[in-house]
Parts: C-alpha cells; sequence; structure tokens
C-alpha cells in the first residue's frame, strides 16, 4: 500500500536522488542520473516494481526522524518493545560511481531487522540476474549491474525474486549496508567505507550550509530549502531539476501526472535570486551558465525546459505496467509540453540574464547579444497567442502573464542599457516596445468591472500568475488594479487562504479532466503580494500557515489539499522551495530585520 507522498524523506548525491518513507522502504531511485530509469519504482506502483526496506521486523513507520544537523543525511529512529535503532541513510558525493549507504546502530536493548532488497531494473519491469561474488550479492540486466554488501557480512538469502536478511544489532552494534551501481559492462569499481564516507559527507554539508549568509527570521526553513535546492542540482552541469520524480499526481486518481525530472527556463530567474541572496554566487553562476548553454542557437528553437545537460528531445511516453502512484495513471516519462509555444518564458531569459549581470556575477561576452536576438524574436511574436505559463493543453490564448514578461523582457533591455550605453543595442525600439505591451495589457487583459486582471484576454477566468504583476515591476503595489487583482485572486481562488492556479473547470480550459490541489508557490506569491500592498501581517499569517504544511523533514511537494490534508504532486518540488526562500527573505526585511540578516 503506498505511503503518501509527505511520508518520504529525500536523500541523494547531486546528480540523483532517493525518496525513503517513515517505514524504512526506499521506493524511488534512478541510476545513475535523475532522469535515468528507476531501479526502486514502488513509489508509482507496488513492491513488485522495487525497494529497499530495512527496519525492524515487523515494524511500520518510525518513531521519529530528522536529517543531522544542516545535511541531507537522514536519520530514522524506531522505538520497538525490546530496544530502540537507528538507521542512518545518506548519499555520498561519488567519485565515480553512486552508493547508497544505509547504516543500523543499536541504541538501546536489542532489536531484530529485517531487510528486503527487490531490484527491478527499467521503471519496475526488468527483474535482474543475481548472484554471489566476492561477499557481495550482484544484480545484472542489460546496462544496469548493482552490487550490495555489508560491513560486518550480514547473511543474505533469496527470496520471490529478492535478496532479503534477518539480523539482530544490540546497543552499541553496527552493521552499514553499501549498494552502487555501475555499467554491467565495467569492472566493479573500488570499495568505499561507509563510516569514512559519512563523515565526509556531514562535513561537505556543513560546510555547504556554513557559507549561507541569512541569519535572519525563520532561518531553518530556508536553509532546508536551499539544501534542497542544491540537491536537486545536477552537480556535472549546475542545471536544476523541477523534481526528482515522474507522475506523482496532482489529484489522487487523476490523470495529471507529469515527469519533472527536467530543467525548466521559467524558474530561472526566482532561483538566481534566492542563490544570490543567500550568498551562493558559485551555484547561481553554474546556473546561468547551464542557461546560457542551454538556449544557445536561433531564439525561434528556444524551448521551456531542457534536459540536465541541455539535451531537447524529451518525447513522453507512458509507461503501462505501472498503476501510479494510489492508481492515478498515466505514468508519463518525458513531458510534451517541451514542445509547447511559450511566450513567458523569452522574458524570463533575459530577466535572468539581467538579475545576474546586476548581481555583481562574471559576465560572458556573449549574454548580451543572446538577450538581443530573444528580445528581437519576442518583438515579432509577443501578440500571438500561446500556452502559458501553466503549459495547458487547451487551446492557446493571449495569456496576461504571458503578455507581461514580455513586457518584462524589453523593460530590462531599457534598464541594461541605460546603465551601460556603451553596449549595442536600440533602447528607443525597446521603450516603444515596453510601452506598446504595457498598453495592450492594460487594454485587453484588465476587467474594469471586477476590478482585476484576468488570466488571458477578453476572459472572464482569474490567474494567481497575475499576482506577480507588482513583484516584476509592471505596476506599483498601491495600484488600484493591483490591489484589485490581490483581492479578487483571493477572494476566488483561494481556499482556506492556499491559492489555486487558476480554475480548472474541465478540459474547455486546461484540456484536462479532472482537478488538481492548491499551488504552493502560487501561495507563496500571495504572501509577497499581500506583503508589498502593504499587509504584511496577513503575509506573515499566510507564511507562517505554509510553513506548517511541510512534512516532518521540511520538504514541500508541488500542491497542497486542503480538504484532505495531505500535500500532491512531484516531491519535492524546486519552485515550492524556491519561493518559500524568497518569501522568507522579503518578509525579514519587511519585518526589520537587519540587512546583513535579511539577505
Amino acid at each position: 500500500m503506498n505511503q503518501r507522498i509527505e511520508d518520504y524523506a529525500l536523500i541523494g548525491d547531486l546528480q540523483t536522488a532517493a525518496l525513503v518513507g517513515k517505514d524504512g522502504s526506499i521506493d524511488w531511485l534512478c541510476l545513475p542520473r535523475f532522469d535515468s530509469a528507476a531501479c526502486f519504482a514502488s513509489l508509482l506502483g507496488d513492491e513488485e516494481n522495487g525497494h529497499w526496506r530495512l527496519a525492524p521486523a515487523g515494524a511500520g513507520a518510525c518513531t521519529r526522524r530528522s536529517y543531522l544537523d544542516e545535511s541531507l543525511v537522514l536519520e530514522s529512529v524506531w522505538e520497538t518493545g525490546t530496544g530502540t535503532v537507528k538507521v542512518t541513510d545518506f548519499m555520498p558525493q561519488r567519485d565515480t560511481a553512486p552508493d547508497i549507504m544505509r547504516i543500523v546502530e543499536g541504541v538501546s536493548g536489542e532489536v531484530e531487522m529485517a531487510g528486503t532488497l527487490r531490484l527491478r531494473f527499467d521503471y519496475g519491469s526488468v527483474v535482474p540476474w543475481m548472484r554471489r561474488s566476492d561477499g557481495h550479492r550482484v544484480a545484472v540486466a542489460g546496462p544496469d549491474s548493482v552490487w550490495l554488501r555489508s560491513e560486518p557480512e550480514v547473511k543474505t538469502y533469496g527470496h520471490h525474486f529478492s535478496t532479503c536478511s534477518s539480523f539482530t544489532v544490540a546497543a552499541g552494534e553496527k552493521v552499514a549496508f553499501v549498494l552502487t551501481w555501475h555499467p554491467s559492462q565495467q569492472p566493479r569499481p573500488a570499495l568505499v567505507d561507509p563510516y569514512e564516507a559519512l563523515e565526509h559527507a556531514l562535513e561537505d554539508w556543513h560546510e555547504w550550509s556554513s557559507r549561507c549568509r541569512y541569519q535572519g527570521p525563520y532561518r531553518e526553513a530556508v536553509i532546508r530549502s536551499l539544501i534542497t535546492l542544491k540537491a536537486l542540482t545536477f552537480a556535472p552541469t549546475g542545471g536544476i531539476v523541477a523534481a526528482p520524480t515522474t507522475s506523482l499526481p496532482e489529484e489522487i486518481g487523476g490523470v495529471r501526472n507529469w515527469d519533472y525530472r527536467f530543467c525548466w527556463l521559467r524558474d530561472s530567474t526566482l532561483t538566481l535570486g534566492a542563490l544570490l541572496a543567500c550568498g551562493y554566487l558559485d551555484e547561481a553562476a553554474a546556473w546561468r551558465d547551464w542557461l546560457l548553454r542551454a538556449v544557445a542557437g536561433s531564439p525561434e528553437d528556444l524551448q521551456i525546459m531542457y534536459g540536465l545537460s541541455g539535451e531537447r528531445r524529451l518525447p513522453e511516453t507512458e509507461l503501462g505496467w505501472l498503476r501510479g502512484h494510489e492508481g492515478s495513471a498515466p505514468v508519463r516519462t518525458g513531458n510534451g509540453a517541451v514542445n509547447q509555444l511559450q511566450l513567458d518564458v523569452y522574458g524570463e531569459v533575459i530577466d535572468s540574464l539581467y538579475v545576474a549581470r546586476t548581481s555583481g556575477l562574471a559576465s560572458e561576452p556573449h549574454a548580451w547579444s543572446l538577450q538581443l536576438a530573444v528580445l528581437g524574436f519576442l518583438e515579432a511574436r509577443w501578440r500571438e497567442p500561446d500556452e502559458g505559463l501553466w503549459e495547458v493543453r487547451g487551446p492557446r490564448r493571449h495569456f496576461v502573464h504571458s503578455k507581461v514578461m514580455a513586457w518584462v523582457a524589453a523593460d530590462r533591455a531599457v534598464r541594461t542599457l541605460e546603465a551601460d550605453p556603451e553596449l549595442h543595442g536600440d533602447v528607443e525600439r525597446w521603450r516603444r516596445m515596453r510601452d506598446e505591451v504595457h498598453q495592450e495589457v492594460c487594454d485587453k487583459g484588465f476587467d474594469p468591472e471586477r476590478n482585476t486582471f484576468t488570466q488571458s484576454f477578453g476572459s472572464t477566468e482569474l490567474d494567481a500568475a497575475t499576482l506577480l504583476i507588482p513583484q516584476v515591476g509592471f505596476l506599483p503595489p498601491d495600484d488600484p488594479r493591483v490591489i484589485g487583482t490581490v483581492d479578487a485572486v483571493y477572494a476566488e481562488l483561494s481556499h482556506d487562504g492556499l491559492v489555486r492556479r487558476y480554475s480548472t473547470g474541465g478540459p474547455a480550459v486546461d484540456g484536462l479532466p479532472g482537478d488538481e490541489g492548491t499551488f504552493l508557490v502560487c501561495s507563496f506569491w500571495l504572501a509577497d503580494a499581500l506583503r508589498m500592498t502593504g499587509r504584511v501581517k496577513e503575509a506573515e499569517a499566510l507564511f507562517e500557515k505554509l510553513l506548517a504544511l511541510r512534512n516532518d523533514v521540511g520538504l514541500l511537494a508541488e500542491e497542497y489539499d486542503p480538504v484532505a490534508g495531505r500535500q500532491l504532486g512531484n516531491f519535492p518540488q524546486a519552485f515550492s522551495h524556491i519561493g518559500l526562500v524568497n518569501t522568507a527573505l522579503a518578509l525579514a526585511r519587511a519585518l526589520g530585520a537587519p540587512e546583513e540578516d535579511a539577505g
């Protein structure tokens, strides 16, 4: 039976990640990369699709769990009738091969432990051939090879195409398990000492966390979100995945299940802002450089998302043998939205590079030329309808947010040229474009009777993305149209204070059946808008409500169902944690935290 999404914790090595349940089962792991096929896929099916459980015999959920200090090392504790035991799970930053390490330690009394390793390659569809070799259990299938060992050695036995173990730990005793993946045609990688690896992992995370210069209110939540964001970074390229999972449902039992193991351009500006504000200049530069490489080429070929290294082909496929999380099918890999026209991303790219330039990151010589090329393309296309930032699979529309981001693109170009007149560019041309877009949005995207901006030209639907209008500078926060929009979104799109992206309203709106939960990043945007319009106490209350939705180890999915009281969507979600960081920093400034503390 599936655990809830929020029952999982994240471990990772900056190239892939695993989800560990409260019951001690690793139910999701893709090797060797975030976007590789999963070898543990019970998250999206059942135990036969692969998992690795290590827990006291007959036990259910752990008594408590937490990350050690400011790290990604997870410690789960079970208090049983015969004693107490803890399991420490982590993935050390790899030299060559990825490892998962699980250290069992007796705390008091004596506890009987049970382990079940059920490897199923290619998203739970391939049963590997198992053999013994030099103290290891070795699983091989096609290109994949996995080696399992323990220190000291624990007797294992095969049962129902799984590797099982049963052993007892007393107070002070330790048993370490190491699972290592490598290409099956290559020799086994060198052994890594799990206890030394744990020390190094804690040292690495402590050094990284200590670089955070934010010391203001909500620091615990901010640093946990930054650690999560770091964990979702693909270290070889600097790309940041939206989430380490695919197809976790936006509605239990529904079809809104998407693959988020890719890098969205849309996240770039807010990600850069969070990293730069907290002092992570190297990570910000790596993300900026990934962005420049990914979008290089003709602007007409720009995509909304790319693979970890900038790959363009992300074909969407359904995996019919997986039943889906809690029966939420289909399970998909790849993402067909990659082929959509979403005009807002052009503005986000230009805004990201503007933020990088004005924040003092070392400039890249070709970055400005790229921005001019992107802006020239947008100048010719901004009047067209598109699929918008929510990637609707219904008809194209003139989405207000897309037009606002076209204004942002022109505005940032004007600001850049005004600040550096020696740069090549026609500032008057971009001023004219900026003015034209602004007039068009105000004339066609605003409903004067309801005093609110709408989702698209001529529609009556609302859109939480319009909350960003004061944040990007399109209108000042005290403009009556901004205040009216905030009030309208709050009244019509919120449920118990949490905000939906838009009214789903069936296929006529987004081309999909069913419904979805409230969208967490939109709820952070509402807190930002409330703060900017002078309602700081309301913003603070909403932010603290959002903090309370995190699971027991501080993680957030994409959405939240306020009726069922549970998280929904892919998990953990970078966009949600980016929203948390940026809102926390802005609130800290509004509440009067010292500048060096507020970021």
